[in-house]
């Protein structure tokens, strides 16, 4: 986890042979990709969920927030209705394409090696963090996700997991979901006035429910003098008042970006005496 400065060469390079395999997968792998979408909702909710859609995050111009609703209501338009039969897999960058000015998409925020920019298309991972935390909630099966690799802000007002969502970058670093049930499911995506709103609907009324916890949490400092921040993902599966199985889901490691111990005259205005954010 220790930072390596790779060259922009280096960068341009591995972004681009990436790409290809990325694009010789969706065209001529062997996976069947979900392309239907459907305008008639399906009759039950599997799981629903939501997320703020403007937060004042340390040294982020409200700028970029606001340019992130007009790209996720962009975005929304291409994968709002996809239903993903049994066998299919969904792609979040096959169905979304590449972000462009030509489509309407405007600078928004971007992690890029850990440090904040702007970038066309920036704040799309607010979506691919949602349907990645509603999917987890549901039989269907995460085939690939990528974590984010540097922890940039103190948690505020945190109310999942850290770690609980999933990075985008298009093309290659996507979000698949497989379904291996014996029924379809539909992704439904709507924005309302403070709020990205979610939720996966398939044909009958689930038969069970899931918890996803943080299992193991801590901060381990580094030989070369930084701080990276662990945890595990875990999910209980619930039949009415039993837990019928409790499964690993995924492991975090990200490298903080910030100082992770409170100073001493923070520690002494609080009642929480353990110096951990």
């Amino acid at each position: 986890m220790k930072p390596v400065n790779r060259s922009k060469t280096r960068i341009i390079l591995g972004k681009a042979y990436y790409t290809c395999r990325r694009y010789i997968d969706w065209y001529f792998g062997k996976k069947k990709y979900a392309k239907e979408v459907s305008l008639s909702l399906l009759p039950f909710i599997s799981f629903k969920h939501s997320t703020p859609l403007l937060r004042q995050l340390k040294d982020v111009d409200m700028w970029m927030q606001h340019n992130k609703v007009n790209n996720l209501k962009i975005a929304i338009k291409k994968i709002n209705g996809i239903v993903i039969y049994p066998g299919e897999t969904f792609s979040y960058w096959k169905l979304i394409g590449k972000p462009t000015k030509g489509k309407g998409y405007l600078d928004g925020m971007i992690l890029f090696y850990g440090k904040v920019k702007s970038g066309v298309g920036g704040g799309l991972c607010q979506l691919s963090n949602l349907i990645y935390w509603m999917t987890l909630h549901t039989p269907l099966s995460v085939v690939e996700r990528y974590r984010h690799s540097y922890d940039v802000f103190p948690d505020s007002n945190r109310k999942l997991p850290f770690g609980s969502g999933a990075t985008c970058s298009y093309n290659y670093i996507d979000l698949q979901i497989y379904n291996g049930t014996n029924e379809p499911y539909q992704l439904n995506l709507y924005l309302s006035e403070d709020e990205l709103a979610g939720e996966w609907r398939t044909m009958s009324q689930p038969n069970y429910q899931y918890e996803v916890y943080e299992d193991k949490h801590w901060i381990t400092h580094e030989y070369w003098g930084g701080y990276i921040r662990h945890n595990t993902i875990r999910r209980r599966k619930i039949n009415g008042l039993e837990i019928v199985d409790d499964e690993f889901i995924t492991e975090n490691h990200a490298l903080m970006m910030y100082q992770p111990f409170l100073s001493e005259k923070a520690s002494n205005s609080t009642s929480d005496k353990n110096p951990l954010i």
